[in-house]
């Protein structure tokens, strides 16, 4: 089917698998032209005829969601498909969480539904379907992924990460396929060189769960683990498709502090990505240094940070379209923590254009921590001033 769909969490049993009839219960579709019309399932007569066990369609309108939901699970259905109503901007899928009522219950696009629906409104669709629920909710183990350089000074570590999870309605690949996929590569070039500070990749588990993973690491580490760390690299979101060039605003000239403060050297990761920037002729803006995603764990403890972001549930702007392009009143990204979010919702220029500069920063970091911590690498290298480091290779966009 087209569309996209998915359980809502607390809606029993758990991976149910089911094939029966599918029943529509007095929808409109296509829907009418003002919100809240359709009266899909908010009289127990609705579901008059419903055979045992059958799969039936339930509409948004006019009465509460709980009515709807209270009245579905008092039905013989065995499972029920849930929509919203389907004029513009009311046609993804709703998700719900709830207790106390017994009937498995998926969350559905409109197309979806249509399909299911086959043209019938009320009653008996002549369709039967396979209804799985293969999931089931609790408390597991995660693990972050955590890979590091045989070679480089281990007491001036340079950590590298992104947040290996997504949500749980969609494939995550702006977010954070998008930087997962960049540190890899760049881990992947850095087998080429030998840096003469030990660089750690960390791919963070469970971030969407409130930064679980990078949380666990950072408490993992004794305080003597902790010095060992000059810098903390973070690359979550970097290929919105309607992009901002975004840098972490470690100087906090542009957005208040965070509660913990920007610990000193972050002001000088936010430099090094700014003349990256600049040397390429590419326009950036600073983004809120607030901890909101995994190098929050590290600024809390003292450890410089900073990163690249192009954008989530913010509102382009007119002035940002003259620069980069791109739609202005729309979000930088459309699918943010949505089903959505999938290899069609990426931006390949601004993946291509935010890996080189994390690749860029990695090396030079890589090379020498001077303009962080005032620590040299072994030998003659030198990044302040704008100065190139050798190059580890071509980042491409993929």
């Amino acid at each position: 089917l087209g569309g996209d769909f998915g359980s809502m969490f607390k809606s029993t049993s758990y991976e149910l698998d089911i094939t029966a009839a599918v029943w529509a219960i007095d929808l409109v579709l296509p829907p009418g032209a003002a919100p809240n019309t359709s009266t899909s399932g908010c009289e127990a007569a609705d579901y008059a005829g419903v055979p045992d066990g059958a799969i039936i369609i339930v509409q948004r309108g006019t009465c509460t969601f709980a009515q709807k939901f209270t009245l579905a699970d008092a039905s013989p259905a065995g499972a029920m498909v849930f929509i919203n109503e389907g004029q513009p901007g009311r046609t993804e899928p709703l998700w719900f969480n709830f207790d106390g009522l017994d009937i498995p219950t998926f969350a559905a696009t409109v197309e979806t539904a249509t399909a299911l629906a086959n043209g019938v409104l009320s009653g008996d669709t002549g369709l039967t379907a396979r209804f799985k629920v293969d999931w089931r909710p609790g408390t597991y183990r995660t693990h972050n992924v955590v890979a590091e350089t045989t070679t480089g000074d281990p007491n001036n570590v340079i950590v590298v990460g992104a947040h290996l999870d997504s949500v749980g309605v969609g494939a995550g690949i702006n977010d954070n396929g998008s930087g997962s996929s960049t540190i890899l590569e760049i881990a992947e070039q850095m087998t080429k060189v030998k840096p003469r500070n030990k660089v750690r990749f960390i791919w963070f588990s469970a971030e969407e769960s409130g930064l679980l993973g990078s949380e666990a690491y950072v408490a993992s580490l004794s305080e003597a683990e902790r010095s060992q760390i000059a810098a903390m690299l973070n690359f979550d979101m970097v290929g919105s498709p309607n992009f901002v060039r975004f840098v972490y605003d470690g100087d906090l000239s542009d957005s208040p502090p965070p509660p913990s403060g920007a610990p000193e050297g972050s002001a000088a990761i936010e430099e090094l990505f700014l003349q990256y920037f600049a040397r390429q002729g590419l326009a950036t803006e600073p983004t809120a240094f607030d901890g909101r995603s995994d190098y929050g764990p590290f600024i809390e403890v003292g450890i410089p940070a900073g990163g690249l972001f192009t954008g989530a549930e913010g509102i382009k702007t007119p002035d940002q379209v003259a620069i980069y392009g791109g739609v202005a009143g729309e979000q930088y990204d459309q699918c943010y923590h949505l089903s959505c979010d999938d290899i069609d919702n990426l931006s390949l220029v601004a993946l291509d254009q935010m890996s080189d500069a994390a690749a860029h920063a990695t090396i030079s970091l890589a090379q020498s921590t001077q303009a962080v911590n005032g620590q040299r690498g072994k030998g003659n290298f030198n990044v302040e001033g704008g100065g190139q480091p050798a190059p580890i290779g071509s980042i491409t966009a993929f």
